[in-house]
């Protein structure tokens, strides 16, 4: 039996259709996500269904006397401190137990001085810590560190009540969710099972539309066709027949949808990436991290994990020049060219047009298939016409948080530093912001919580523990998988530290920040003389059937492809083989120098 009944509501927000006569019922015990693009409609059903807002036709309908709570993105709290806010809850213990999990201790504090993050997590307390039916939840994992996203994963699979939620996070849907709704041109679609599930038969739902597609394609042509020999649509049924063929044209057009792709050609890197040495910082006699040293690799994608309020956006200021060291030397390159995206959400002038606004840093973007202009490269992020001559005051948050990102990755750079990127991004881009940086030639240094993201783009995680910034290879799950193998598990939040040990052995080592090779660095370091000698011989053969097929054009154009080709492949190896001798050299000087 159904608890709530969404009934054929129709919403219109100026000139753009939300919902198109859509329907939805949700039964006690659904834990539901919510997924589609920014500016689909997903915050706006959740408002639907907790009465905020109002569909222009159709109806809402709720079994009696269900009790139902809502966590928006950004909640309104009074001007009270916790204790206050929280104050009146019957089972006060399991507030405070989870105020504790959420790493809000001082409950003296008044609410006005917290931080946005802080803040969202004591409305997130007090809305788990009620008695409720349905909760409704807004991105919940938001501003949550790696160890309360677990947290609230185990908490929301225990409860027993009705759950609707939109979350950008794919883990946190595929183990905590038993349906999705997918939003889409106004339509909603139930997949009753978890994200996985979802991805499976949406790729067998597609497929059938495309089939369709194909069909109508065809049709169409016929009508065309028909419509060219001169139809002069003097009888009723050639007005039918040209009906009908509008309504194709209508069909084709809106199943045929745009991907967001894109590559852009970056700026050329020198030798000398960002070498940090010995740095350290500290705020207020909190030790952030000390005597950290680490060059990022060319064409390395490295991710930044850590509790909040453990350095992770100061270290990525540092590398900006946006924020200073205490001691210790930051040495980036001459051809480093650094574009940022900052946690904080951009201030855009909300009358300023959406083409405007890009158009003002690149009127023309350089992609790997020639230049585009600035319409045709939004299209691309899917702001369609419309949207781009939109003002920017009517674009949703996650839709503003695109554009920024938009604007970030069309600027010429070779490094990508990403705080937080995945705050407010549907799922759709950050599926095309992956493949971006997956084919992107310079270096990404990332912050995430986004644990999916971190395993589809990282090479390395660099690991805020203690004081100390520990590497690892791999993506986010070859991260935890190493921190179980060595017995570790460190939680680190806003200002409490604690380290458990689970199976610690007598012989275990705590990970040093010395420089050091990783095992296939090793490997390739005592391999890459004679890969570049091959090279070398196999580039001189190439030079010389230039000269040698110098009257044979088919063969000459062969054979200088060829050497062009092996002399930028050598370029790039000797480039590498500079950064591993530099490397062996720090090693041998700090190996020396400890000795």
């Amino acid at each position: 039996m159904n608890i709530i009944n969404i009934e054929n509501i129709e919403k219109l927000y100026g000139d753009k259709l939300v919902f198109n006569n859509a329907s939805l019922g949700i039964q006690k015990g659904d834990k539901l996500g919510i997924v589609g693009l920014n500016g689909a409609g997903k915050s706006t059903l959740l408002k639907i269904i907790c009465g905020e807002e109002v569909p222009d036709k159709g109806q809402v309908t709720m079994q009696n006397n269900l009790k139902l709570a809502y966590l928006p993105q950004s909640p309104e709290l009074p001007d009270t401190t916790i204790e206050g806010y929280i104050k009146g809850i019957e089972d006060n213990w399991k507030i405070k137990s989870i105020l504790q999990s959420l790493n809000i201790t001082d409950l003296s504090q008044n609410i006005k001085d917290l931080s946005g993050g802080e803040k969202r997590r004591v409305a997130l307390a007090k809305v788990l810590a009620f008695d409720f039916d349905c909760i409704v939840l807004d991105e919940p994992t938001n501003h949550l560190d790696d160890a309360m996203i677990s947290w609230l994963e185990d908490y929301l699979k225990a409860f027993k009540g009705t759950i609707i939620m939109v979350t950008h996070d794919r883990y946190f849907l595929d183990k905590v969710t038993n349906g999705i709704i997918e939003i889409s041109d106004g339509n909603i679609y139930r997949y009753n099972g978890n994200y996985s599930f979802f991805l499976e038969e949406k790729s067998a739902r597609e497929e059938r539309e495309l089939s369709t597609l194909a069909k109508n394609k065809n049709i169409l042509r016929n009508e065309l066709s028909w419509a060219m020999r001169g139809c002069r649509a003097r009888s009723t049924k050639q007005r039918a027949r040209l009906d009908r063929l509008e309504e194709l044209k209508d069909k084709v057009k809106t199943t045929t949808k745009d991907t967001l792709e894109l590559s852009t050609v970056n700026s050329r890197m020198g030798k000398k990436t960002i070498n940090l040495e010995d740095i350290s910082k500290s705020y207020e006699n909190k030790v952030l991290f000390k005597d950290f040293t680490y060059i990022f690799p060319r064409k390395r994608v490295v991710g930044i994990v850590g509790g909040n309020g453990c350095g992770k956006s100061t270290l990525i200021k540092i590398i900006n020049g946006d924020v200073q060291v205490d001691s210790g030397i930051v040495d980036i390159g001459q051809t480093i060219k650094i574009a940022y995206l900052s946690q904080e959400e951009e201030h855009l002038d909300e009358n300023e047009r959406v083409i405007d606004y890009i158009t003002n840093i690149a009127p023309n973007v350089q992609t790997t298939e020639g230049s585009i202009s600035a319409s045709k490269f939004l299209e691309r992020f899917l702001f369609d016409s419309n949207l781009q001559y939109s003002p920017i005051g009517k674009l949703s948050g996650g839709e503003k948080r695109r554009l920024h990102l938009c604007g970030v990755l069309c600027r010429k750079m070779n490094v990508l530093l990403l705080d937080e990127a995945t705050n407010n991004l549907d799922i759709p881009t950050l599926e095309i912001l992956e493949d971006f940086i997956n084919n992107f030639d310079g270096i990404v240094i990332s912050i995430s919580h986004d644990r999916y993201f971190l395993d589809s783009i990282c090479d390395e995680i660099l690991s805020f523990e203690n004081q100390e910034i520990i590497t690892y290879q791999g993506g986010y799950t070859d991260y935890i998988n190493k921190r179980n193998e060595l017995g570790s598990d460190i939680v680190v939040n806003d200002n409490v530290e604690t380290e458990k040990s689970t199976k610690q052995s007598k012989d275990w080592k705590k990970p040093s920040t010395k420089i050091k090779f990783s095992y296939n660095e090793q490997r390739e370091f005592e391999t890459i003389d004679d890969e570049i000698a091959k090279l070398e011989e196999k580039l001189e053969k190439a030079q010389a059937d230039v000269l040698k097929y110098a009257t044979d054009v088919g063969r000459l154009m062969e054979a200088t492809k060829l050497a062009n080709e092996l002399e930028e492949q050598l370029n790039e190896k000797m480039d590498r083989w500079m950064y591993l001798q530099d490397k062996a050299e720090q090693i041998k000087n700090q190996n020396e120098a400890t000795s």
